[in-house]
């Protein structure tokens, strides 16, 4: 193998674990903002309870 054979499988690589990381933060943002969102529909349950 020629070092630039071996070169572009390593960028190849890099890249490729570099998009899983990305893929891997996006799904961990989505699943924070879901959990924010759920928090602050319940907080407004509790506060509706408290004011009744």
């Amino acid at each position: 193998m020629t070092a630039k054979t071996i070169a572009t499988v390593g960028i190849v690589l890099v890249s490729l674990v570099s998009l899983s990381a990305c893929g891997n933060t996006i799904r961990g943002v989505g699943r924070d903002t879901a959990n924010t969102v759920n928090a602050t529909q319940d907080a407004g349950r509790s506060v509706e309870r408290a004011a009744n």
